[in-house]
């Protein structure tokens, strides 16, 4: 997975980005405050620091007292206990799920950027190992009308050949390839956490212009929610 968090959002994009993080944020702690959570595992830690909203989520959740990071980035935030560099699409060693398995993992925006869904299926399997009780994977909605990571409205809902192309077409050629983007729609992300022999799990959503924008998968590997 290529290094796509360093892109140079324009004032207004990282405002609204800003302000939909911190939406993003009442939603989870509102979530997690029923839990006692002592450590809590952040999978695509960006090493970017330059804008607010980066590792905004991670950052901003409350009551957690040790943080972990597994990123392919080198990521040096001393806010980090324990810091993996290594995609979360890798095989992992007994040793290193040992060391880094949480109370909580928490995925923001990286299940669409590990390639094909058999890596989608393959990085939900990993963060299960990874997981002591609760994991969240949050990801854009495919089908809302506009993509969040070209600013591009409706062309990502047409099959994903003819999205690819176009995207090709007019100079966009990082998006256009699987392996960069490959977004996923409500039904695509639970068929992926079924295949992932996930059961305990509900789903949530985050709006933006009325629309459904973000969804958010919780699953509770102690028990149904």
């Amino acid at each position: 997975m290529n290094n796509i968090y360093t892109l140079n959002h324009t004032n207004i994009i990282e405002f609204i980005l800003l302000k939909k993080r911190i939406e993003l944020c009442e939603i989870i702690n509102l979530f997690l405050k029923d839990y006692e959570i002592y450590d809590a595992l952040d999978i695509g830690t960006t090493d970017d620091n330059n804008s607010e909203s980066s590792n905004f989520l991670i950052k901003n959740l409350k009551n957690i007292s040790k943080y972990k990071s597994i990123s392919d980035q080198v990521i040096k935030n001393q806010m980090f206990d324990k810091i993996l560099n290594k995609s979360i699409t890798d095989d992992f060693e007994d040793e290193e799920i040992n060391e880094f398995r949480s109370d909580l993992v928490i995925s923001n925006a990286v299940i669409e950027h590990v390639g094909n869904f058999d890596n989608q299926i393959k990085m939900i399997k990993n963060i299960k190992k990874l997981t002591k009780k609760l994991f969240i994977i949050i990801t854009p909605n495919r089908n809302h009308p506009i993509e969040f990571h070209t600013y591009l409205p409706l062309i990502h809902m047409l099959p994903k050949k003819i999205h690819r192309e176009i995207l090709s077409f007019i100079k966009l050629g990082f998006f256009s390839k699987e392996e960069n983007l490959n977004l996923l729609t409500e039904k695509e992300l639970i068929f992926a956490s079924k295949s992932s022999k996930v059961e305990n799990f509900s789903v949530d959503h985050l709006n933006f212009l009325g629309f459904k924008s973000n969804i958010i998968l919780y699953a509770n590997l102690e028990k149904s929610i």
